[in-house]
């Protein structure tokens, strides 16, 4: 053989080796499988997701679920919860979860799926004694939803605010909603001091907190020992309620201990 040859010849062995010693490792399905049980209680067990809010996964592109999942990660793409569980995701993880959800078999446009994944928003119980046991602590009209809601705190919580801390177990968080008041015109009225003029009751939000109640909880939606409910006027719980986009609402809030209003109920606690 010619020398050039035989260079040639040992060059092109010496990258086929490096090819063997180093092969390019492929993105694992299964393991993406696994990893994606805790993004069920959004985007649904087998990636047909559980509300209008969340998108279908199911036999999306690999390739594009990867680029949006380093977009939130890098901050590119906003949004505060994908922005939090991206922060956490390796490459391999990301890759991992677009071949899983690439490998499932994709549905009807707008489809959605049941809540298989237990968050079913049953935890809180509704308290009867809300009206002497809960202080109210602030009032935010909301002109595009009709509604004016009533923000409450049992003492547990307020004690927590007023000293400036987190909330303990036991805590209880109470919103009333009631409809604000219109026209015959459908106008919303407003009252001398300008808000709304406070209709019939609705419903009620709760979020309650007990030690252990986060175990049942991914971690990527886990709000602490924070759980989630929705009660009738008349105390029962809203049957089918899926606690998955309150948690992924609330979890961006580490600094306030999940909580919108912290820096508000502080006040209120500190003034009385």
């Amino acid at each position: 053989m010619r020398p050039t040859r035989c260079f040639v010849a040992a060059v092109l062995t010496a990258v086929l080796a490096g090819f063997s010693a180093a092969p390019a490792l492929a993105a694992d399905a299964e393991a993406g499988a696994d990893l994606a049980t805790q993004c069920s209680a959004c985007h649904g067990a087998a990636g047909i997701s559980t509300g209008k809010n969340f998108p279908n996964l199911a036999a999306q592109k690999a390739g594009y679920i990867e680029t949006q999942l380093k977009a939130f990660r890098a901050g590119d793409r906003s949004n505060e919860l994908m922005n939090a569980i991206a922060a956490s995701l390796p490459d391999s993880d990301i890759e991992n979860l677009a071949a899983h959800f690439a490998s499932l078999p994709g549905a009807d446009p707008g489809a959605t799926a049941a809540n298989l994944s237990g968050l079913d928003g049953m935890a809180p119980s509704f308290p009867a004694d809300f009206e002497e046991a809960f202080k109210r602590y602030q009032r935010i009209d909301f002109e595009g939803r009709k509604q004016v809601r009533f923000y409450s705190a049992n003492a547990t919580a307020l004690a927590a605010a007023k000293a400036g801390g987190a909330f303990p177990a036991g805590a209880y968080l109470l919103v009333e909603i009631f409809e604000a008041q219109v026209d015959a015109d459908g106008k919303l009225l407003l009252g001398a001091d300008g808000q709304l003029v406070v209709g019939e009751r609705a419903a009620f939000t709760a979020m309650e907190k007990q030690a252990g109640w986060g175990q049942a909880v991914p971690d990527i939606l886990r709000n602490d020992d924070w759980r989630y409910a929705v009660f009738s006027v008349e105390g029962e719980h809203r049957a089918g309620l899926n606690e998955g986009p309150c948690l992924a609402c609330h979890k961006p809030l580490t600094d306030s201990d999940y909580t919108f209003t912290y820096e508000t109920l502080r006040e209120f606690a500190e003034a009385n």
